[in-house]
């Protein structure tokens, strides 16, 4: 659905209780940012927790913490795949995520479950790299080119790159120097092409998977439970 950027808040919030109401609907998300008249908060949290496919609403995001989100936030859920896919297992694994909270987060919080030893890190950060050299595992998401040089980073290990910044020049680049990093780690992530990929796909799986939930509950004569919001009372 595609609205004005002058649409008012009142009337955005009434497409998405329009869209959270049709059985047809499986997935909303929000394409952030948002114009500065309408709050985010209150738009993200309108959106119907069982079509919430990008994992950003109040329930699935404090559902990290025991484990029982019903949608991982995309972008995490993709580089936790993209682990997965190197056979690294995190457990005990040092860990350092520098990121903002929409990154940083979730994402630590879902390490945390597989009993990685975590450091989260961001723009306040002092000496960023003191803490950087420790990583086994370093992620990166500050939305700052050129954030993390090879003298940062600890010989072999798995760097992902998550930031997408745009030069002057109009050339797509991370957060990460990749040329000079990539002679050092064992695994690191390109931009454009690395991480951004997977979180397209996770969204796609995340919207499978709340339409299988659907027809489920339609074949159990649940679906009125189903379309309910899950946290009571919000």
């Amino acid at each position: 659905v595609g609205l004005a950027a002058d649409t008012p808040e009142a009337e955005v919030l009434a497409t998405i209780a329009r869209l959270n109401a049709d059985p047809a609907v499986h997935g909303i998300l929000i394409q952030l940012p948002l114009p500065a008249h309408i709050d985010p908060r209150r738009v993200l949290e309108a959106i119907s927790v069982n079509k919430d496919v990008d994992g950003f609403h109040l329930y699935n995001v404090g559902g990290l913490v025991v484990g029982n989100t019903i949608f991982p936030p995309c972008t995490p859920y993709g580089v936790q795949l993209l682990l997965d896919t190197t056979g690294t297992d995190v457990t005990g694994k040092n860990v350092v995520v520098v990121a903002s909270n929409i990154v940083g987060k979730p994402m630590a919080l879902m390490l945390l479950q597989r009993e990685a030893t975590v450091t989260i890190c961001h723009a306040k950060t002092r000496d960023l790299a003191q803490h950087t050299i420790l990583a086994d595992i370093l992620i990166v998401a500050a939305g700052k080119p050129g954030l993390i040089v090879p003298q940062m980073v600890k010989q072999g290990a798995i760097v992902i790159d998550v930031g997408i910044n745009r030069l002057p020049d109009g050339k797509i680049v991370g957060d990460v120097d990749f040329e000079g990093v990539k002679e050092k780690a064992s695994w690191i992530t390109p931009v454009p092409g690395g991480v951004g990929p997977m979180t397209v796909t996770m969204l796609i799986e995340n919207t499978l998977r709340s339409a299988e939930r659907a027809l489920r509950m339609r074949q159990t004569d649940d679906y009125q439970d189903w379309e309910a919001p899950v946290l009571k009372g919000h």
